[in-house]
């Protein structure tokens, strides 16, 4: 009896150790979530108590207007700030750079997933990974001394010669730095991480149901169509938003090709700026009200990052219960 009851001793001793690991493990955790929302929120409130004074002389203009003209003042706000064409060149330079990179990005990853042999599959992928790891400021130098004023701008010139009597955003003039040349160096930048992403998402397809797709006739094309693309949809959306959140905090790069103007766009070949890139410009000459401003420009662009990531997880969430009901049936 003795024995028994030592075992049983034992045993209480041992679950209630357990018991007060798991809660102090559970602990941990929730205070690593939760320290990802407290840093953003502190750095969401400072960096707008800073710039409110801003905002309340300017009001909605701020995000309405392109009249961005900095006082020099310590203590007041002086100046006119307007930060559309800035909110604009980061919209304008992002979507360019997913419109061309999201595709390319799935046709690389279904060509290593499904199509390249062995030999061919691993350089490949260990270069795509390569060049997700390249610091954003080679990409620019590459960009503004090289890939741009040789290869871009021809092309360039091409387009607007040809489309810009019909498309008017396509018009000339064409200068050698611009939203298009900025849009496309940028694609190129992000290519390799939506790739990696997609390429990684796809791999995790079950071998079962693509044996299963060939088994009832399919070809390559109606497995990838019916199998891989639905199961990666939600991944590929994932990837997609994590480019563009590179292509929205980008600076150094996009500053050296956007050309630097601060005019509205009336076409894709003339010269602009971005939010991140006025911020890095002109940061350290700034005077102390114009470092609000720029403080207001970055409140603006961590909102709108927000934004967008929310509606992709929005997207996921609609997309992926029907793709976990399909794959079910």
């Amino acid at each position: 009896m003795r024995s028994e009851a030592n075992a049983y001793q034992r045993t209480t001793v041992r679950s209630r150790g357990k018991s007060r690991a798991d809660a102090w493990f559970r602990l941990i955790l929730a205070s690593a979530g939760l320290s990802v929302l407290i840093i953003l929120a502190a750095m969401l409130i400072s960096t707008a108590v800073d710039a409110w004074p801003v905002f309340i002389h300017s009001g909605l203009s701020f995000v309405t207007s392109a009249n961005w003209d900095p006082g020099t003042s310590r203590r007041e706000i002086t100046g006119d700030y307007g930060a559309l064409t800035f909110i604009l060149g980061t919209l304008i330079t992002s979507g360019i750079a997913l419109v061309i990179a999201v595709p390319l990005a799935i046709g690389c990853a279904l060509y290593l997933t499904n199509i390249a042999p062995l030999g061919i599959r691993l350089p490949l992928t260990y270069a795509i990974e390569l060049l997700a790891a390249v610091p954003s400021v080679v990409y620019g130098l590459w960009g503004l001394l090289f890939f741009v004023p040789i290869f871009v701008r021809p092309v360039n010139k091409f387009i607007a010669d040809t489309l810009g009597e019909l498309v008017p955003f396509l018009g000339n003039p064409v200068v050698t730095y611009n939203y298009a040349s900025a849009g496309i160096v940028l694609a190129i930048m992000v290519l390799p991480i939506i790739t990696a992403v997609t390429r990684e998402v796809m791999s995790r397809t079950p071998v079962a149901e693509i044996h299963g797709a060939y088994a009832l006739g399919s070809t390559r094309w109606e497995m990838i169509r019916d199998i891989v693309l639905p199961r990666a949809r939600p991944g590929i959306i994932g990837a997609t938003m994590l480019g563009l959140g590179r292509a929205f905090g980008e600076t150094i790069a996009v500053a050296m090709l956007i050309g630097g103007s601060q005019r509205m766009p009336t076409t894709l070949f003339q010269g602009g700026q971005s939010m991140a890139g006025i911020i890095a410009i002109t940061f350290q000459e700034a005077a102390p009200e114009n470092i609000k401003a720029l403080l207001g420009v970055g409140v603006v662009l961590f909102l709108i990052t927000v934004f967008v990531n929310i509606a992709a997880r929005l997207v996921i969430w609609a997309t992926g219960g029907r793709v976990a009901g399909d794959a079910a049936v």
